[in-house]
């Protein structure tokens, strides 16, 4: 088991999401930064899909009660075990008694910590994320407190320390000014309602993540995008990565806890393979949108499995070695 000491900012137990409960109304939640998840899983030997915590603010403290293999992926943090201190993508050994203290974080928004097993909360509608909005899933379905017991599943297995490159460096792209994230988008059902002049206000922008943006959803802040017309829709289905433009026309983009239907025109929505860029963009940060085509964002997926691949190959020869010594 972990045993939360200090925690700040929602920070929850979340594996890849649910993604069969769409026609009940329930969003899929899930990692913000399914990649970085996934890796942390895989260094450990772990089902991809295995609970993890997603940590979105420093310090946290936790203690461990018994011996486990742990990785922690994500944001670059600066974090020590027992003292020790603890690279990004680092995967190492707790012993019983062990405090993990993540004192602060460097670059990104989301640091996870897998263990060995998963965290072993119950299954849920398929999954083990935590839903805000539902309240269940997780633990007790909210956000984690001090005081709280994790459970982990069963883990004979045993690791050596090893680190992999970060997802951000393998799959980095150009990026645009100090602190600005390009995010590649395809154009999405309404995007004729918006007239040549607000197109390119979309295009052209560096949009400022503002305060209110969370799980449900980033909220952005720049000149106003406005359709040729108002536009009134019924309400109908929307997913993660939705760039909806309200009447204000300061865009949403639909994160991991977005509710599944909505009615304002959707003029964009981010793809698969950079909805995790968009995750570990932080508050007062900026985004800028690059238009892509479907072709392009089938190749960037191939990007991301490749980097996956590579990285569950690495990982077989790594234990081979060590159980040929």
């Amino acid at each position: 088991m972990i045993e939360i000491l200090s925690v700040t900012g929602p920070a929850s137990i979340q594996d890849l999401g649910r993604f069969d409960q769409y026609r009940f109304g329930v969003g899929t939640s899930g990692a913000m930064d399914d990649v970085a998840l996934r890796a942390g899983n895989i260094m450990l030997g772990n089902d991809e899909n295995a609970a993890a915590v997603e940590i979105p603010m420093m310090p946290f403290r936790l203690r461990f009660d018994r011996n486990i293999a742990f990785a922690l992926t994500g944001a670059a943090v600066e974090a020590e075990i027992a003292g020790r201190a603890i690279p990004p993508w680092w995967r190492s050994y707790a012993r019983a008694g062990d405090i993990l203290n993540i004192k602060a974080m460097s670059h990104g928004a989301r640091s996870y910590l897998a263990v060995s097993g998963g965290i072993d909360v119950p299954m849920v509608m398929g999954s083990r994320s935590t839903q805000f909005r539902g309240e269940f899933g997780g633990l007790h379905g909210r956000p984690l407190q001090a005081g709280d017991i994790l459970p982990c599943a069963a883990s004979t297995a045993v690791f050596g320390e090893l680190g992999i490159e970060p997802a951000g460096i393998t799959l980095a792209r150009t990026n645009g000014a100090a602190d600005e994230t390009i995010v590649r988008v395809i154009v999405a059902g309404e995007y004729e309602a918006f007239d040549a002049t607000a197109q390119d206000l979309f295009w052209s922008s560096s949009w400022t993540i503002t305060p209110q943006s969370n799980r449900y959803g980033y909220r952005l802040q720049g000149p106003a995008v406005q359709p040729k017309a108002p536009v009134e829709k019924r309400s109908h289905g929307i997913v993660p990565g939705v760039i909806q433009i309200p009447p204000n026309g300061q865009p949403i983009i639909q994160m991991r806890d977005a509710q599944t239907s909505g009615g304002y025109p959707k003029i964009a929505t981010v793809i698969g393979a950079d909805l995790w860029r968009v995750g570990q963009a932080r508050l007062g940060g900026k985004l800028r949108f690059e238009q892509t085509a479907y072709t392009d964002a089938l190749a960037a997926e191939g990007e991301m499995s490749a980097y996956l691949d590579r990285l569950r190959a690495n990982m077989r020869l790594v234990e081979e070695a060590r159980t040929c010594r």
